[in-house]
This record gives C-alpha cells, sequence and structure tokens, in this order.
C-alpha cells in the first residue's frame, strides 16, 4: 500500500473526513427506541447489550440509541431505579431498527410503592438519572419538582440547586447564578441555545420573572461545560428546557388564589397542561400555559452619603435618607406549545414556541430628608414596566447511517422592556413628579462640622441609629406639608430596551467504534439590540431658576390626589413612628397630565434636557460563529474521556453618538460614533469520569470559558440621571476586553438504591481582565456627582468546594419512614486585585469578585407518605461585594447582607387524580439589606412580607 503524505494545514479536514469514512464503511446495526414509565418518558434509563458491557443511556425524551456488531437475535437489558429490569429479544437486521416504544414497571417493592404512590420520588430519580449519566458536571430539576415549592418564575425554581444563588427584587428571584460569581457571568439558556435579554441595565444576565415555572420541562445546571454547549459561561449555564410532546395522553390544571401580608390583598394563580400524540403516536403535542396576578408592597430605606467631598473625614457623612413605598400588582403570562413528528426511527422534526409577558405596574412614592440643602423632597412616579419575551425553534434529528446521527435546530427568540407612559407626551417613559419644601428652622443633631453623621462615624459621637431614624428638625412642627411641597421637576426616563437573536445550529455524532464517539457542529446567532438607557428628558419651571414673571410654583394641595397606601402601617421594619412622610400623592391621571404640552407651558415649565442626552439611544448588532469538535472515548471499561476543543469569533458592532464641549463659552455637540469590537475565543476542555461502581462516580474536568462585556459598558455616550440625591453620571467604555477563566474541577457522586445521592467537590478558576464597575464622586456647588464607569481589572482567582446530599430515611420506624432531608452548601473564596492612588502613591486593595457570596447554603427537610408530601425550605446566601469603590477603597464599597428565607409546601393526595395544596414564601419575613464598609453604614434596607396561596391541582388525564 502507497503512503499518503498530508500537508499539515490540512491534516484536520482529512482526519476528519477518514474518520467519517470508516464510520460509513464499518459494519454495524443500530437500534432505536423509546423508554417510559407510568410517569412518562424515562431520562437517564440504562440499557445495554445481554453479554457485553457496551450500553447507552436514554435522552430527556428517554429515547436511545445504540449500535450492535451483529445481526439476527439480540437481547436488550433495560434498567431504571425503581423499576424491573427488562429483557427484550429483537432481531436485528442491517441498517436501523426500531425497538419502539418500551414501558417499565415499578418493582414489587417498597422502593416501587414510593415511585407510584408518591409525588416527589419520580421526579427526583428522574433528575439523578440525568446527572448521573451526563458526561458535564451538572444539577438537574425535573418539572414535576419545581411543582412541589411555591416558585413561580424561572429564578426562583433553580434556587435550590446546589451552588446557585439568586437576586431578589422586591421579594421575588429575578435572576440567577452558578457557585456565586457575577450574575452576568452565568450563561442562561433555553433549549441549549442563549437567551436574549432585555435586562434595563444593559447586562447580558437574563431577568427571568418573566419565565413561569409551569412551561419548564427540566432545568439543567451545568458547572463544568463541554464543548458542544455555549462557551461564554465562567460560572456555569443554567438551562431550561421547555415542555415537549408527551409519552402518552395527558391533561391537568391547577388553581390557587393567596394573600401578601403587606399588600394586604389578594393573589391567585392558574396553569393548564395537554399533551397527546396522534396518527399512530407520530405526532406529539404538548400545550402548556400559566397566569400569575399578584399584589405585592414594599418599603425601601435608602441612605447616600457624601462620598464626593475632598475632606475624607466628612466622606461618611449623610446626603439624603429616603423612605420609599411600593404598592403595585404584577402579572406573569407564559404559553408554551411543544410539537414533534416522528417519521419514522431515524427521522423526526420538532417546533418549541414560546410566549411570556410580565407586567410590573407600581405607584412608587418617596419622602426624603435632605441635610446638604435643608429641604424636605417628595417623588411621586407611576411605574407600568413591561416585558415580553416571545420566540420558537424548528429542529429535526436524523440517523443518517447506522453509525452517523445528525440533528439542527433555527430558532428566532425575541424579548423586550418598555415603557408606554405617559401617554400625554410623544416622550414615552417613566414619568417622574418632584416636589421639595424648605425646612427653615434646621437640625438639632449635626456634627461641629454642619454635617449629619451616624453617631458611629461622626467626630463628635453627634448622630443616631440609621435603624431608629430620627430627621433631627429642630422645630417639631416643620413637617412635610402638601400645602408647601411646590413642584419643581418633571422627568421621564426612558429605559426601553429590545434584543432578538437568530440561531442555526447543526451537529453531527459518529459512533466511530463502540468505545469512541465523535461529536462535531457549528452554531451562528446574529443578534441585533436597541436601547435607551439613562435618558432623561427634563422639565423645570421658570420660578424654581429665578426666571422673571413666571408663573408661582404648584403647591402638591393644588393638584387632584389620592389617599396614601397606608395597608398594614408603615415602614414597621424600622425603629420609630414616620407617619409624617406618609403624603397622599398625585392621582394617576393627575401625574399624566402635568406632561401635556398646554399644562407645561402654563405652569411655566422648559425643556431642560442635557444635550448629551441624546447618546443614550443605541442600536447594535453582534454576530457570533462558533464551532466544536470532540471525542467521548471510554478508555477502559470504568474511565471515560471528553475531550475537545470549541472556538467562538465575535464580531461586534455598536452604533451610538458622542458629545464634544469645544470653545468659550462651552459648546456641545453631538456626531455619530461606531464602536467595533471583534474578537476570538479558543476554548479547550477536557473531562474525565471514573465509574467506581454503578453507584459511584469520579469526575474531573478542565474548561476554559469566556464572557463578553455588556452592549451598555460599550456605548460612546454618557447618560445623566438627576432623580436621585445624587446626579450620576454613566459613561461607556468601546475599549473593553472580554473576561477569560481557565476552571478546573473535582467532583464525586454516590447514588443510594433508595433515591438519593450524597456529592461533593473542589473548584478553582484563574480568571483575567475582570470587568467592574467602577465609580468615582465629586462635589461641585453643593451638588454631590457620581460617574460610573465599567472597566478591567487585573487577574482574580476563585477556588470554592461543595457538597451535598439527598436522602430518604426510610430506615426508621414506621410513619418515620417517610422523612428525608435534600442538604446542600458551597463555599467559595475569590481574590481581586484594585489598585488606586491615595497622596501619589499606588495602593491595592484586595476584594472578593463582586455579586460573589462567600457562603451558600440550601435545605429542605421533607416528608412523604401515603399521599402526603411536606416540605420545608431554607436558602442561604452570604454577604457580597455589589459595587466596588476603585477611588476610595473598601470602606465605600457597597455591600449586599446576607440573606436567609424559609419557605414551605404541603400537598395531599385527595384521590389517585386529584391533590389539595398550600405554599408559603419568606414566613420569616426576611428583609434585603445593603451597606457601606461597615453593616451598620446602612446603605438600603427593603421589607416585603410574606405570601402564601392555597389551591388544587387535578390530574384529568394521566
Amino acid at each position: 500500500m502507497d503512503r499518503i503524505f498530508i500537508p499539515l494545514k490540512r491534516s484536520r479536514y482529512c482526519t476528519l473526513l477518514v474518520l467519517l469514512v470508516m464510520a460509513g464503511t464499518a459494519k454495524a446495526q443500530t437500534i432505536k427506541g423509546i423508554i417510559n414509565g407510568r410517569e412518562g418518558h424515562l431520562p437517564g434509563a440504562s440499557v445495554q447489550t445481554a453479554g457485553t458491557k457496551q450500553g447507552t443511556a436514554t435522552d430527556l425524551n428517554g429515547a436511545f440509541t445504540i449500535n450492535v456488531h451483529t445481526t439476527g437475535k439480540v437481547t436488550l437489558l433495560v434498567s431504571y431505579i425503581g423499576h424491573e429490569t427488562q429483557r427484550l429479544e429483537l432481531t436485528v437486521k442491517p441498517g436501523i431498527n426500531d425497538a419502539g416504544n418500551i414501558t417499565l414497571s415499578p418493582t414489587g417493592g417498597k422502593l416501587g410503592e414510593v415511585l407510584v404512590k408518591g409525588t416527589m420520588a419520580p421526579s427526583t430519580v428522574k433528575a439523578l438519572s440525568i446527572k448521573k449519566n451526563s458526561l458535564a458536571i451538572m444539577d438537574v430539576i425535573a418539572a414535576d419538582a419545581i411543582g412541589k415549592l411555591p416558585d413561580r418564575n424561572a429564578a426562583e425554581a433553580v434556587q435550590r440547586v446546589q451552588g446557585v444563588a439568586v437576586a431578589r427584587y422586591h421579594g421575588e428571584a429575578d435572576a440567577a447564578t452558578v457557585r456565586g460569581t457575577p450574575f452576568a457571568w452565568t450563561s442562561t439558556l433555553f433549549n441549549g441555545s442563549r437567551l436574549p435579554s432585555a435586562n434595563v441595565l444593559g447586562n447580558r444576565n437574563s431577568v427571568l420573572d418573566a419565565v413561569p415555572s409551569e412551561i419548564i420541562q427540566y432545568v439543567q445546571v451545568a458547572k463544568a461545560i463541554t464543548p458542544d454547549m455555549e462557551g461564554d459561561a465562567i460560572g456555569g449555564s443554567i438551562n431550561f428546557i421547555t415542555r415537549t410532546a408527551p409519552a402518552k395522553r395527558t391533561l391537568n390544571v391547577s388553581a390557587a388564589g393567596g394573600y401578601n401580608t403587606f399588600s394586604k390583598d389578594a393573589t391567585y394563580n392558574a396553569s393548564l397542561v395537554y399533551g397527546d400524540r396522534f396518527f399512530k403516536d407520530k405526532l406529539g403535542v404538548m400545550i402548556a400555559g400559566a397566569i400569575w396576578d399578584r399584589q405585592w408592597g414594599t418599603d425601601a430605606y435608602e441612605v447616600a452619603y457624601n462620598t464626593g467631598l475632598t475632606n475624607p473625614a466628612q466622606q461618611k457623612s449623610v446626603s439624603t435618607v429616603m423612605l420609599k413605598r411600593y404598592m403595585g400588582k404584577r402579572q406573569t403570562y407564559g404559553a408554551n406549545v411543544g410539537l414533534e413528528y416522528k417519521f419514522n426511527s431515524s427521522n423526526k422534526i420538532f417546533f418549541r414556541g414560546l410566549m411570556d409577558k410580565f407586567n410590573d405596574i407600581r405607584p412608587v412614592y418617596e419622602s426624603y430628608v435632605d441635610y446638604n440643602n435643608s429641604r424636605y423632597q417628595y417623588n411621586y412616579r407611576y411605574s407600568y414596566y413591561q416585558t415580553v419575551l416571545n420566540g420558537g425553534e424548528l429542529g429535526g434529528e436524523h440517523q443518517l447511517s447506522s453509525k452517523v446521527k445528525m440533528d439542527w435546530t433555527i430558532s428566532d427568540y425575541y424579548t423586550k422592556y418598555f415603557l408606554e407612559t405617559p401617554p400625554t407626551n410623544d416622550n414615552k417613559g417613566l414619568p417622574i413628579a418632584t416636589f421639595r419644601q424648605k425646612i427653615t428652622g434646621g437640625f438639632n443633631n449635626l456634627s461641629a462640622d454642619g454635617k449629619r453623621y451616624w453617631g458611629f462615624d461622626s467626630p463628635e459621637g453627634v448622630g443616631g441609629d440609621p435603624l431608629h431614624f430620627d430627621a433631627g428638625i429642630k422645630n417639631s412642627g416643620e413637617v412635610m406639608d402638601a400645602s408647601k411641597l411646590t413642584l419643581q421637576q418633571l422627568v421621564i426616563a426612558q429605559l426601553d430596551t429590545k434584543e432578538e437573536d437568530k440561531t442555526a445550529q447543526l451537529n453531527f455524532k459518529v459512533s466511530a467504534s463502540s468505545r469512541v464517539n465523535l461529536k462535531f457542529g457549528a452554531k451562528y446567532r446574529h443578534k441585533d439590540r436597541a436601547g435607551t438607557y439613562g435618558s432623561n428628558i427634563v422639565y423645570l419651571p421658570g420660578a424654581a431658576l429665578g426666571i422673571p414673571k413666571s408663573p408661582d410654583l404648584l403647591p402638591l394641595n393644588t393638584l387632584q390626589r389620592t389617599d396614601f397606601p397606608v395597608r398594614g402601617g408603615f415602614f414597621q421594619g424600622l425603629k420609630g413612628n414616620y407617619d409624617q412622610f406618609m403624603i397622599d400623592p398625585i392621582t394617576k391621571q393627575q401625574l399624566f397630565d402635568l406632561y401635556d404640552t398646554a399644562t407645561l407651558r402654563k405652569n411655566g415649565f422648559a425643556d431642560y434636557t442635557s444635550k448629551t442626552n441624546a447618546t443614550n439611544i443605541y442600536t447594535g448588532t453582534e454576530n457570533v460563529a462558533a464551532a466544536y469538535a470532540m471525542a467521548e472515548i471510554d478508555l477502559t471499561d470504568k474511565l471515560k474521556m471528553i475531550a475537545g476543543v470549541r472556538n467562538e469569533y465575535t464580531a461586534f458592532t455598536l452604533h451610538g453618538s458622542k458629545a464634544t464641549a469645544e470653545g468659550t463659552p462651552k459648546v456641545t455637540t453631538i456626531t455619530p460614533a461606531t464602536v467595533k469590537n471583534n474578537y476570538n475565543a479558543l476554548l479547550p476542555m477536557m473531562h474525565l469520569k471514573y465509574s467506581i461502581n454503578d453507584q459511584a462516580n469520579l469526575r474531573a474536568a478542565y474548561t476554559r470559558t469566556f464572557i463578553r462585556p455588556n452592549f451598555t459598558d460599550l456605548t460612546p455616550g454618557e447618560s445623566v440621571d438627576n432623580t436621585g440625591s445624587n446626579v450620576t453620571i454613566t459613561k461607556g467604555n468601546p475599549d473593553l476586553k472580554p473576561t477569560f477563566s481557565n476552571n478546573f474541577d473535582l467532583m464525586g457522586e454516590y447514588y443510594f438504591k433508595n433515591i438519593g445521592l450524597i456529592s461533593g467537590g473542589v473548584f478553582y478558576k484563574q480568571i483575567s481582565n475582570v470587568i467592574f464597575a467602577n465609580k468615582n464622586y465629586y462635589t461641585e456647588n453643593g451638588v454631590n456627582y457620581v460617574v460610573a464607569q465599567a472597566k478591567n481589572l487585573n487577574n482574580a482567582t476563585l477556588a470554592g468546594l461543595e457538597a451535598g446530599i439527598n436522602k430518604r430515611f426510610d430506615f426508621l420506624p414506621g410513619i418515620l419512614g417517610g422523612l428525608g432531608a435534600e442538604l446542600n452548601y458551597t463555599f467559595i473564596s475569590s481574590s481581586v486585585e484594585v489598585p488606586r492612588t491615595v497622596s501619589g502613591n499606588k495602593i491595592t486593595d484586595k476584594t472578593s469578585l463582586p455579586n460573589q457570596s462567600r457562603h451558600l447554603f440550601n435545605s429542605i427537610l421533607f416528608y412523604e407518605r401515603n399521599g402526603l408530601m411536606i416540605r420545608i425550605a431554607g436558602n442561604y446566601r452570604g454577604a457580597s461585594v455589589e459595587t466596588i469603590n476603585q477611588q476610595l477603597g473598601k470602606d465605600f464599597y457597597i455591600w449586599t447582607d446576607k440573606n436567609f428565607t424559609v419557605d414551605a409546601s404541603a400537598t395531599v393526595n385527595i384521590t389517585s387524580k386529584i391533590r389539595v395544596f398550600a405554599e408559603l414564601n419568606n414566613i420569616t419575613n426576611e428583609p434585603l439589606k445593603t451597606y457601606m464598609g461597615d453593616k451598620r453604614r446602612v446603605a438600603a434596607e427593603e421589607w416585603y412580607g410574606s405570601r402564601g396561596q392555597a389551591g388544587i391541582r387535578w390530574d384529568i388525564i394521566k
């Protein structure tokens, strides 16, 4: 045989071609089938050929593909936790053989009874089976487990997973992150593709409160990814898999009503899930819908400090104290459709569609004490934020030959965050009316330098306790007064954001031999984004500016007003009485009418919008071309290696504008500006999975991942927000670099025979070019300014360990055998260097990564027996840095304090198809607190009460 010489530059393609030719010509037969149980498809079921060690596991839809190197009689052994092992005799013919649907029955023992009668056990088995057989290091939640706790959106559903932390927004989780890393470092996926984000702050992390939990089939949390997964996932990835076609006809409905202890008002939710198969099971249909309507409320106490002053001793003095009340309504609507058509055992196509809508309607009432300007301030705003998430995907799976399988997907997902108020002005956005009242008598608790401090910060110890706030007005009768509060500013804050992702993906899987599987593919994503961030349309009255002959300022009491929403009390979380800050607001319609052009003119208002405001509007595109190749190699009967590489090339273009000031006097000019940021990410990865025995796995992994900069961080413009106590100027940074990380993981798993798991491991990350939000402070003409801009920091490291156990105590006697626990803990230690200059000297501060908690802990105690299920869940997230102040140092970092919430649920089976349930959230009424440097130096604290509901679920067909 002649030798063949291959040029080096073409060797990779020729090698791949040779492998494909070998795969196509090797003699092998393929057996395909679907494994089902009473509860539907069985993911992670084991399928082996008798007499050999060759086997496979079913996918999320219970489907399997196995190759055999013989024809004629073949015996398959099919097994699944808690089910009888089935021996299936097949006559195998050359080519592709269809084994059809294989149904397993529960065992006759105690474990089988638990699976048949339990409400939680079947979902736990599914999740553990998927985890056990996965190539990546991951955790899994199944849909029926999500419903066992009062988790009503996608973020709340995933908070129970080991190593996952959530951000809470006024009492509801709205974003999630893996291993406590910054939220943007976790890739949020829908059916394997990045979910577009309409995050109002311009972040890439998706806001998940628009996604009802009822439309989710599985949640996969990957902590060490494989090359066939999206590579922008330093923390990990969370893949929400929506419902698809069922194994058999199913129909269930649920309805519940509840109560919010803060708003003193009702809540309700309902859902419907219908699935069926038609045309001799070729066509599968799944339809799911949900609605969640709830009243809610929050008291938020916020303190701003004079960090912009040049005197270091005064930088911890108090600028303003604000007492803010939210009282509103939230509505979540979701619908999901899944279609699947199976032409034959080798070919099927599928479609998934999604329509979600989230409305956040909340009048907001803000009462300020402004110490620097000796005045009261009162803001009223009517917030009606709307978020939509719509889209769909079409795909197919095809067995091209006995050894080559192909799948493809094209998708289009669109999300938008927008406001449609006020209706009387073409400038849509968030309307804010600001009233001010001069405090003429001064304050009686100031320090000798004339500043207000808390007692522990004051040079003389004069001040007070931030959580027992006393405004310190010298004249006790000089309270906020509607006849003295005059309208001095009208603002429309524009926050619209929309993003659309169009994606195409193609994957091939080649069974090169009984021990080697090859997988390779390509993905292309085109992202369109448009945003208006930090744009404020500002109207000011001539009288406030000292313009002669201007109409008098409008007192609050001369406008149409409505009652203040007292409900169960006002700021009961603080010590003291704050009733004087409850000011009856103007009506919603009165607020809108103030923006009418004729009304503005009549009352002497003119447009004083900053000329730089136009720089807040941008459009952009991001094109990502990705390709990967990986091999799954059985090195021995117990040791598997997954090795490969992924490459992602990003071409980023943003169209905006920038402002320049030239001449004397300064004249601001707005000019178009385009930012381009193109870069490549080469991501090698390797996993080792050692099966110690049938119940234990040991895993090790090296992965390289990265994170792209946010759109708004790259804009060439700047925004000005003057609605708060400080004027905030946000600037873009077109020179930002992506963040890269080398990740090392070592994990062990032991699966109990009676449904359960004990696991633990360690992980380490080397991170370069960390992006953080830097803030600089200064004071000019008595006004405090904050300049915010994203920057790259030096390298960082993150190390941690995690451990968890899921165990049923069925060894206990009698009724105690229904007890069990799910406990997991994650410890994380990270370090990043923050350089700064003090008196001309360069120093370095060391801190943890933003948003990263040192301790994460989940605990679930449950009881399940004879149709009764009770669960009590605790979720703990330790303190974390939120904002790094590079200019002033660690004493001025903003931290989120530790938070521990307790939830509970109970379910009782009335019949085999009807169950009633009750749910409670935030039983301990845990507040959310942030602080500056010292835990005593409160930056914000908010209270939002508890909520609960009770309802019924009817499995009409199951």
